[in-house]
């Protein structure tokens, strides 16, 4: 409990602009983990870029909470609903399909 009350803590005393991007950070970390396991092959930090652009604000802090703990099955499933959105796939196709070819 308390490796993840010192997080939130430490987010309370930034900036909302730093708020996010310290969330961010912490959710690519965790989704970075996910994309190599749930989809070997695809080029990671293309997919991470589209995956976390398109990722609403509750979805980016429920990632960055599972930087402390670990993937979970949850995890999984937030990236895997991020990734079936028309935009994120839409950003895969422009973005992480090419750099395969590269």
């Amino acid at each position: 409990m308390r490796k993840i009350l010192l997080p939130i803590l430490f987010l309370a005393a930034c900036s909302a602009e730093s708020q996010d991007e310290i969330a961010r950070s912490a959710a690519r970390s965790t989704t970075s983990k996910i994309v190599v396991e749930q989809f070997p092959g695809v080029p990671v930090q293309p997919a991470l870029d589209c995956i976390i652009n398109n990722a609403t604000a509750t979805q980016i802090y429920a990632l960055a909470a599972d930087s402390v703990t670990g993937p979970t099955e949850s995890t999984v499933q937030i990236v895997r609903e991020i990734v079936s959105k028309p935009e994120t796939l839409t950003c895969l196709a422009a973005e992480g399909l090419p750099a395969l070819i590269r």
